[in-house]
């Protein structure tokens, strides 16, 4: 069984892909230093986020390959976000983003 790529891999070409596309993105960081007692970002909140040409909200949560698997306040994040009318998407691999950006926002420039 092949390996598949690392997070880290999977997160850095999806955003590259979405700014080809011309959509407005950013890496958001989240986390907590070593120690554990100095925490950044919101907990949950998803590796990609951005603004659609229609103004929506975007969250996309980046995965590992083969086996990547939410945590219970990630999804919490990406439930919000589509409640408030987002588009949040969890993707294992740059194909899976292409397919549902292409499916999604055909409109999009290329």
């Amino acid at each position: 069984m092949r390996k598949g790529q690392a997070e880290s891999e999977v997160l850095k070409q999806c955003l590259e892909y979405l700014k080809l596309r011309g959509f407005y993105v950013w890496r958001n960081n989240s986390g907590a230093v070593k120690n554990g007692k100095l925490r950044f970002g919101l907990p949950g909140s998803s590796d990609i986020l951005g603004i659609l040409p229609n103004g929506q909200f975007l969250a996309v949560e980046c995965k590992k390959e083969n086996g990547g698997k939410l945590s219970d306040k990630q999804v919490e994040f990406l439930s919000r976000i589509k409640e408030n009318g987002g588009v949040a998407i969890c993707v294992h691999s740059v194909n899976e983003l292409e397919k549902i950006i292409t499916s999604t926002f055909t409109s999009t420039k290329a």
